[in-house]
């Protein structure tokens, strides 16, 4: 009943920007959404952090991209948001939003769901 789905992902020159979407969605259940986050995985290497946010808009990003990448949301609209600025070939990626999610259905539960990724390249 939760989903999330990137957006805003593509081929951009080094040295130029994007900015990266994520909406949460949820059916069947009313719920809160705690920490969000940007991920990206590079090809041939383990997913590792870019950023993440706190629901009270608390930041904590990567050494990599500090600097240069800005993490947002919009709690009303259930959206994560990261701007890419500056970008290098080493960003070249598929990113992924998650979020901590709790539901309060029949039974509390709460856990770290994923989006599919997109991906971002960064090549002149």
């Amino acid at each position: 009943q939760v989903q999330l789905v990137e957006s805003g992902g593509g081929l951009v020159q080094p040295g130029g920007s994007l900015r990266l979407s994520c909406a949460v969605s949820v059916s069947g259940s009313s719920f809160s959404i705690n920490d969000m986050g940007w991920y990206r995985q590079a090809p041939g290497k383990q997913r590792e952090l870019a950023a993440t946010i706190t629901s009270g808009g608390s930041t904590n990003y990567a050494d990599s991209v500090k600097g240069r990448f800005t993490i947002s949301r919009d709690n009303a609209k259930n959206m994560v948001y990261l701007q890419m600025n500056s970008l290098k070939p080493e960003d070249t990626a598929v990113y992924y939003c998650n979020a901590d999610v709790a539901l309060y259905g029949s039974r509390y539960y709460r856990d770290t769901y994923w989006g599919q990724g997109t991906q971002v390249t960064v090549s002149s």
